[in-house]
């Protein structure tokens, strides 16, 4: 909605208080800017941060044009061009970070002084008037408030879309070979000497099969919330390409350590309501590509294990992940569960069991069985492959096997 259609050409009746226009005590615009100013920098806790020559600017200019608008309309007059100056103000305070709360907070502090002086010549008589006054002021603040909120907003929007494409741009750079100094000037983004490099996987939110709803609009909406939660904890440091099922996100090496960085994994997976698994490798920026490739094979793998959702480093998956190169060591290995192809119960609660890290408590509500059921089963494994998954020897070479099963298949 623009000015124009907010403010029609035909302005409302000019208001009186005891015989004298209702505006009166605000027509000395430059004296009480300069007045409510002075308060603002007092009272609004960033305006006393900014440096003068904002406050003595930007502010003070904004606070005479509120105070215009305000005159004219008690005054019945048309304020669009008052209206599009605080449009094209609360786009630059958009451009440059200034907080709309704190925005609206000095429009709000503004309007407290200007009703004081407006009614402070009130008198008993003049009760129908104040009523219309009241209308009036409501009106007034109405028009401010929209029109601020609405061209911040356009604005914000125009930011974050500029951003959104450099990050886009410098990540698919990155993960391509291709990034130097020019293109990170030119999208404004620093590029860090190492990164966490992350494969992720986001697993579909419960709603995304509900046949009621949206599956795209509830993915959709996972999406933005992970987004949103990235761009809280790391702020622009963060690189993504992400999907509604996931991605890659490259974490400066010096922003974040080991322990931040499940804790981020976390965080992700609250925000979209749905379990995320990563894994992580970190590399030498130039080594990107290379590193990306790493951890998605190793993301790959995590998910053939059906592991549990989390974040894996690749020094903990090193074994699992070289028994997935192709030689007679994967085959061997592949074999060891082919007395089991014809017990695919054995074999589901083996994997399950592993991926649960041996929790036979999990493994039975996860498979609806007792618990005796599974250790009846895991029996039953260890007399058919001669390998047995309560010992640590056996369940070495089970696990390993495992592995090696799903890319043999594959």
């Amino acid at each position: 909605m623009t000015v124009d259609d907010r403010m029609g050409p035909n302005p409302a009746s000019s208001l009186t208080l005891s015989g004298k226009p209702m505006s009166f005590p605000l027509q000395d615009v430059r004296g009480l800017s300069r007045q409510m100013v002075g308060h603002f920098v007092r009272t609004v806790a960033p305006c006393g941060t900014l440096p003068g020559d904002a406050i003595s600017g930007d502010v003070t200019m904004v606070t005479r044009v509120c105070l215009e608008v305000a005159v004219n309309m008690l005054d019945g007059r048309d304020v669009r061009t008052q209206l599009r100056r605080l449009e094209d103000a609360a786009a630059g305070w958009a451009r440059e970070g200034v907080p709309i709360d704190t925005i609206h907070h000095s429009v709000h502090e503004g309007f407290k002084i200007g009703m004081d002086l407006v009614m402070s010549n009130a008198t008993a008589n003049d009760y129908e008037s104040l009523v219309d006054g009241a209308r009036r002021i409501v009106e007034i603040l109405d028009q401010m408030t929209t029109a601020i909120s609405s061209a911040y907003v356009r604005e914000l929007r125009a930011v974050v879309s500029e951003h959104h494409t450099a990050v886009h741009t410098l990540t698919s750079a990155l993960l391509g070979g291709h990034s130097n100094s020019t293109m990170a000037r030119e999208c404004g983004i620093a590029i860090a000497e190492s990164y966490a490099v992350l494969a992720v996987a986001i697993a579909p939110h419960h709603d995304e099969s509900n046949p009621t709803l949206d599956g795209q609009v509830v993915a959709r909406r996972k999406l933005r919330r992970t987004q949103a939660e990235l761009a809280n904890r790391c702020g622009h440091t963060a690189l993504s390409l992400l999907s509604v099922d996931g991605g890659t996100i490259l974490i400066p090496a010096d922003t974040m350590d080991d322990e931040g960085l499940d804790v981020l994994v976390g965080a992700l997976a609250e925000a979209a309501h749905a379990g995320i698994t990563a894994t992580m490798v970190r590399a030498a920026t130039a080594q990107i590509p290379d590193a990306a490739d790493q951890a998605h094979e190793l993301l790959d793998m995590v998910q053939r294990l059906q592991a549990v959702p989390g974040l894996y480093r690749f020094d903990e998956l090193a074994l699992e992940y070289q028994l997935t190169r192709p030689g007679p060591g994967r085959e061997y290995l592949g074999a060891l569960l082919e007395p089991l192809d014809d017990h695919p119960e054995l074999l589901e609660t083996l994997r399950t069991h592993i991926a649960n890290n041996l929790n036979r408590q999990r493994t039975s509500r996860l498979l609806h069985v007792h618990t005796n059921t599974v250790d009846y089963r895991l029996k039953r494994i260890a007399q058919l492959t001669g390998f047995d998954p309560t010992q640590p020897s056996g369940l070495w070479y089970l696990r390993s096997a495992l592995v090696a099963r799903t890319y043999r298949a594959a």
